[in-house]
């Protein structure tokens, strides 16, 4: 017994050989930004945690119940136990499988079957300590799957991080456009209250002779475009709500107060850093990094394949003819058993070319979700300033509107133009309020997507941790 807990420690230990380790291909992306980008910042991304970059208490409460609730982000945790639960098999798979066995036998031989002429009946007890088809892994095959099932669970970890990242900013994303429906579907209903007046006091100046059907039918058409557009406001608001409840999970309840869409204090001075030390961090990016050493891991365990497999079974126990002999009489097994492929059809073969072809792959798809990442980050960055730029002309033209529908009032009262004058003004400063309006949300909405394209909010994986060798 103790010889054969050596001799198999000893294999155990030859046994264990490494996965060459992999070359990370060179990032097929520029070393810098464009220059075209705006790529200066103070804050970074990766170290803020959402709750600090999303202050709105109500955003908050409601990122929560998604964190809680989201289906997409459940089957990201269940996979990552399914990956988990995949890796313990193929790292099982190195060591040997110990068995205690009992078994009992009865036999009867037939008189014209022996030589005593009379019928025999014999019985055999044994009592085992096995250890059943171990695999000694000289070549690494088996090291090579343990290793692709590991680096595939990290994957699953790094795709749940990214799942979640993204959650969050879609959370974030559809409230700001739900604020910016509130706020429209306001200002659309003041357009239809103030149509209706204007309406009214037209009606009445025609039937006092002091207005003309021109101007009585152009308020009575602005007031029915008015109501026209606070109907489509209406509809979308009412998507955009069905669309937070579906991201969030379920139907929010009592939730704290929150802020308006011109009171949203999303701090967009975010940091961009290099290409090369902000990509590689990204969720996704570790993820199709983990997915490629999993390939290239899969194609040292196919290699291993061409060559021996040295399998072992082993026992030590007791055997006897009855029960009470059982301990009395020891016995043992040690079967080594070398196998060496020699023709299975190609098999092998196309097994190696099915794992170089997937590492290809995985290397495409490596680069290819760098390049993503490069180009998202680079939109976001770009659109930061041209949104800037943006809400300054809006500002403008907002109180550029204030102060031509006042003016409009005054020489109104003074008889100088007419009412048709005014009704243009109000739907000009109403035009120029939405737009307001959507440049604000569109520009709370690029600093919601640059933190998710720099790969902040995401909780520090713990898979490394959890899944050493």
């Amino acid at each position: 017994m103790f010889r054969l807990l050596v001799l198999f420690t000893t294999l155990w230990l030859v046994a264990c050989a490494p996965v060459p380790p992999l070359r990370r291909p060179d990032a097929p992306v520029p070393p810098r930004w464009p220059d075209a980008v705006d790529a200066i910042g103070t804050r970074d991304a990766a170290k803020t945690h959402w709750r600090t970059f999303f202050t709105d208490p109500r955003l908050q409460a409601l990122i929560e119940t998604a964190l809680d609730n989201n289906r997409d982000l459940r089957i990201a945790a269940a996979r990552v136990q399914e990956a988990r639960a995949q890796y313990g098999i193929a790292r099982a798979e190195r060591l040997p499988t110990v068995n205690l066995l009992g078994k009992a036998t009865y036999e009867r031989t037939p008189e014209d079957l022996n030589t005593t002429g009379q019928p025999l009946n014999n019985e055999r007890y044994d009592l085992t300590l096995s250890s059943i088809s171990y695999e000694v892994d000289f070549w690494g095959r088996i090291a090579g799957l343990s290793q692709a099932a590991r680096t595939t669970y990290l994957a699953t970890e790094e795709a749940r991080r990214t799942v979640h990242l993204s959650l969050v900013a879609d959370v974030a994303n559809a409230y700001l456009s739900l604020l910016q429906l509130d706020e429209m579907t306001a200002l659309a209903r003041a357009a239809v209250a103030s149509r209706e007046e204007s309406l009214a006091l037209i009606t009445k100046g025609r039937d006092l002779g002091a207005a003309y059907d021109l101007e009585l039918e152009s308020a009575r058409g602005l007031l029915e475009n008015a109501r026209g557009n606070l109907a489509a406001l209406d509809h979308q608001r009412q998507a955009a709500m069905h669309q937070l409840n579906y991201l969030v999970g379920s139907q929010p309840g009592a939730l704290p107060a929150g802020k308006r869409l011109d009171e949203q204090d999303i701090d967009n001075d975010l940091a961009p850093g290099l290409p090369s030390e902000v990509l590689l961090l990204r969720p996704d990016v570790m993820a199709a990094e983990h997915r490629l050493a999993a390939a290239h891991a899969n194609i040292h365990a196919a290699r291993a394949a061409f060559f021996p497999k040295v399998l072992l079974t082993a026992g030590v126990g007791f055997a006897g003819g009855g029960l009470g002999s059982l301990f009395a009489s020891r016995a043992w097994l040690f079967q080594p058993v070398l196998s060496l492929p020699i023709f299975d059809g190609g098999r092998t073969e196309a097994g190696l070319d099915i794992a170089q072809a997937r590492k290809t792959i995985a290397v495409a798809e490596y680069e290819k979700t760098i390049q993503q990442a490069f180009r998202e980050v680079a939109d976001q960055l770009s659109s930061r300033a041209a949104l800037a730029a943006q809400m300054r002309a809006s500002v403008a033209s907002r109180r550029a509107q204030e102060r031509r529908l006042a003016i409009t009032r005054a020489r109104f009262e003074t008889g100088l133009i007419s009412y048709l004058d005014v009704l243009e003004s109000e739907r000009d400063l109403v035009a120029a309020q939405q737009a307001h309006a959507q440049v604000r949300r569109a520009q709370l909405e690029a600093a919601a997507l640059l933190y998710k394209a720099l790969g902040g909010g995401a909780p520090p994986s713990t898979a490394v941790a959890a899944a050493k060798p």
